[in-house]
């Protein structure tokens, strides 16, 4: 539990950093993705852990990578990026529930762990 608190503190602290960088204020910020100013602020002080669609919000309005933090709220691992790019589209799925979407990460990335890399000499 205390590791996931540290991941969450550590996507505020790092959002912080952002909207502060983009000079917005919270509230200016929470105009531009929707998003209650409250909720934001939760966010920022690791309280809360945003879903991938409220992620999404806040990078399109800061105008930073989605995939950058997808990583840093440790959605997506900073490994491979050609596994972000397909993990990152089917986030951004709104046809898709936050379930459907995680089993669907599980199950590629299950599927990737089975087969071979290029470096292994497929």
């Amino acid at each position: 539990m205390a590791k996931g608190f540290m991941r969450a503190s550590a996507l505020g602290d790092y959002l912080r950093e952002q909207r502060t960088e983009a000079k917005l204020s919270l509230r200016q910020l929470a105009e531009a993705t929707g998003i209650s100013n409250p909720y934001l602020s939760q966010i920022e002080r690791g309280l809360r852990r945003p879903s991938a669609e409220v992620l999404q919000s806040i990078a399109k309005a800061l105008q930073i990578s989605a995939e950058t933090l997808f990583v840093q709220a440790g959605i997506l691992s900073p490994d491979d990026h050609e596994v972000h790019s397909v993990e990152v589209a089917i986030l951004a799925d709104p046809g898709l529930t936050e379930r459907q979407k995680q089993s669907l990460i599980d199950v590629y990335r299950s599927f990737r762990a089975a087969n071979p890399t290029q470096e292994e000499g497929i």
